[in-house]
């Protein structure tokens, strides 16, 4: 038994002293010759980590728990009642998703905490005000489609990194589901925002809606469903109405069927 472990040992060594020989004598080639002869030669060792860059996982992981907490965000406004405290959850989930991409972003870990910590205070500050009432509507539902809007435009660059490095992936499509959840609740915000500065009700059919109903018409513009039970009664909310209809089907025909149509192709090589 005690011969074994020795054996190997002295396996291990000598691998290693192979190791540093070959490294040496492929530097000392190459100081006197400025190359290396022969084939293009990689030399790792042994011990050299496989495994996914940290920064990749995280870009990886990112897309899909902003994707989920953009979902969560989406059934909560709707289901929640029209309140300070609901508008204040809505923005801690929205900040959380802002602040997650931001503290998972491909920068140096230097930055990335920076931007995270400095953002996450002014959110921090900002859901205290929304949830307390401080803040005005008007003001609330600005600030919400600032922070909602910021969030696709943070996880942008790692999904097109995602396409390029990777091909179209689960996490991809993730990425650029959430981008399309988020364009949804921005105009469900400004939509808000709209109802709140213009005296006249903004839609035909009711004088009185809560966040959830704005949310819940966004996205039946969005995704041009229309049911019929909400439709704007003013200039600028028929202007929003095909802003939204627009995009949503632009951004479904381009950009979600071409990630479903290549789904699983992988990156392509040449």
């Amino acid at each position: 038994m005690v011969a074994g472990v020795g054996g190997g040992n002295c396996s291990q060594t000598s691998a290693g002293r192979l190791f540093r020989s070959h490294v040496l004598a492929r530097l000392s080639q190459y100081e006197h010759t400025g190359h290396v002869s022969g084939r293009d030669v990689t030399v790792e060792s042994p011990d050299a980590d496989h495994r996914q860059p940290v920064a990749d996982r995280a870009t990886k992981d990112r897309c899909g728990v902003v994707f989920v907490l953009t979902l969560v965000l989406v059934v909560f406004v709707i289901a929640a009642p029209n309140a300070d405290w609901s508008r204040g959850v809505a923005l801690a989930i929205e900040s959380a998703a802002l602040v997650f991409a931001l503290a998972t972003a491909r920068e140096r870990k230097q930055v990335r905490r920076r931007n995270a910590l400095v953002v996450g205070a002014v959110l921090v500050a900002l859901i205290l005000g929304v949830a307390t009432g401080v803040l005005s509507r008007q003001l609330t539902a600005a600030v919400i489609a600032v922070v909602t809007a910021a969030v696709p435009v943070v996880i942008a660059e790692g999904v097109v990194r995602l396409l390029r490095e990777r091909g179209v992936i689960v996490q991809a499509v993730a990425g650029a589901l959430a981008i399309y959840l988020s364009i949804g609740l921005v105009f469900a915000w400004v939509i808000s925002f709209v109802s709140h500065v213009d005296s006249a009700p903004y839609f035909a059919q009711h004088s009185s809606v809560t966040e959830g109903d704005r949310v819940y018409f966004s996205f039946t513009v969005l995704t041009t469903t229309g049911f019929g039970d909400f439709s704007p009664a003013t200039p600028a909310g028929h202007a929003l109405a095909v802003m939204e209809m627009l995009t949503g089907q632009l951004y479904l025909v381009t950009v979600i069927g071409l990630l479903i149509g290549n789904f699983g192709g992988g990156r392509k090589t040449t």
